[in-house]
């Protein structure tokens, strides 16, 4: 039984102290650098509590900050330098990204594809769909089935785009690559995409990245007993870069499966091979990620990047969050197709946003091409769908310091959704659009 009861966090909060979380950081560094010795990682963390009982008096408050001192010390000194390193980056890294929310930088970041952005905003604002009160406006004067209309057509011409510049590369493609965040539009896009090039003689073979999943019980997860399958490391890159590499070579390779419900991954299952004018079509998160596909020359690959890419401010002035828009979407998604509450998604957002701000966001301008997957008027179907469950939410994690992320996350789409004229009826979204991939009646088979 450690002396520790509670931990002091950055914000003042005063939180229960559990080992676990030690365990879990240790734990999510080794597994960066390619361990997963969940055993060694418990080892450390009860090493990382014995050296601070022997430094603080009973009932002493630790803060956050003199537990992460321990924990790299104690890294150090058991000879595990390399995750010490992974730790003492991230560590910093979040600090970096702390202290850059705290005070809104004035440089705009590298990340972000501007062009793009400003081509999206110019279009809302011929529109008039860059500001809520205009949506609202728009919808109140019975126009929302134009708005549709207008809004599935900009979609439409970007993925014309993007089809047209694959077809100018065929002779030398031997993959396409359709990444972005969770819940962009990938697997309707996918579908879209494939539909078009087939048409003009291109053959598609699709890799399912899931099946490189590691075994469930080699996974990070948290004190909740949430496991975290956003991070690339929760794939087998390795085998994912040694497959596409025979791929291309025109080698036969044996795909792994993984069995979801077991959360066990069965190696050498499916033959595949490449023939000769086919092209290997991928649908992942992770598809910029460099160590997924590092052994594969540029020209060979043409990499297609999502993002709703909403340009619309809110009745606060501020901007509407892409990331709010894509947690909705998966809400809906998720309780329909993945017996997962949106209660849950909420709590687990917090890995999703972490990952991609690590690991997606920062290749969006490695991209070839860059769609916009955003739908003004989304927002307004989703007020009657989830509005009272967010001011629920909100209510619910007021004050609890552990779901400090999901109450700020639950009031400031409360506060949006709110602000937006409601529609209920969506007769007049297209059956194969791709916001009907998460609010349900798609023509598209997604198995």
């Amino acid at each position: 039984m450690s002396k520790f009861k509670y931990v002091i966090k950055r914000s003042g909060a005063v939180v229960p102290f559990k080992k676990e979380r030690i365990m879990n950081a240790i734990y999510r560094a080794a597994v960066a650098v390619g361990g997963r010795d969940k055993g060694k990682a418990e080892f450390l963390a009860d090493e990382v509590v014995k050296a601070m009982e022997e430094k603080f008096p009973d009932g002493y408050k630790p803060h956050i900050e003199e537990i992460q001192d321990f924990v790299e010390k104690t890294l150090i000194e058991h000879g595990h330098a390399k995750v010490a390193k992974e730790y003492i980056l991230y560590r910093d890294e979040r600090n970096k990204r702390r202290r850059a929310a705290e005070k809104l930088a004035s440089t705009p970041s590298e990340n972000i594809p501007w062009a793009k952005i400003w081509k999206v905003l110019n279009w809302a604002v011929d529109h008039n769909l860059h500001k809520v009160e205009l949506l609202n406006e728009r919808i109140k004067n019975g126009e929302f089935p134009h708005i549709v209309h207008e809004s599935e057509a900009a979609y439409e011409d970007d993925l014309t785009m993007a089809a047209e510049m694959i077809m100018e590369r065929a002779k030398n493609l031997k993959m396409v690559f359709v990444s972005g965040p969770s819940s962009s539009g990938k697997t309707t896009t996918t579908f879209k995409l494939e539909q078009r090039l087939e048409k003009h003689g291109m053959r598609f073979v699709p890799l399912i990245v899931d099946n490189y999943f590691f075994d469930l019980e080699l996974h990070p997860k948290d004190e909740f007993g949430d496991y975290d399958f956003e991070t690339p490391q929760a794939l087998d890159l390795e085998l994912i870069n040694e497959h596409l590499k025979l791929l291309s070579e025109g080698k036969e390779v044996k795909i792994p499966y993984y069995d979801f419900k077991e959360g066990k991954r069965y190696l050498n299952r499916t033959p595949m091979k490449l023939e000769k004018g086919e092209i290997l079509l991928i649908d992942s998160l992770h598809g910029l990620y460099p160590a997924m596909s590092s052994e594969i020359p540029d020209e060979l690959k043409f990499k297609l990047y999502l993002e709703p890419l909403l340009q619309m401010r809110g009745t606060d002035g501020k901007y509407i969050k892409w990331t709010d828009i894509r947690m909705i979407r998966r809400m809906l998604r998720d309780s329909v197709h993945r017996a997962y509450k949106p209660k849950q998604t909420l709590e687990h957002w917090h890995y999703v946003r972490t990952s991609e701000l690590k690991h997606i966001i920062p290749y969006a301008n490695t991209a070839d091409f860059i769609i916009n997957s955003s739908m003004p008027y989304e927002i307004a179907l989703y007020r009657p769908k989830l509005l009272d469950d967010f001011k629920q939410w909100a209510e619910e994690y007021k004050d609890n310091p552990l779901r400090e992320d999901a109450f700020i996350r639950a009031s400031r789409v409360a506060r949006m959704l709110e602000s937006v004229v409601p529609v209920e009826d969506d007769s007049a979204v297209p059956h194969d659009s791709v916001l009907r991939e998460f609010i349900g009646g798609s023509s598209i088979n997604y198995h």
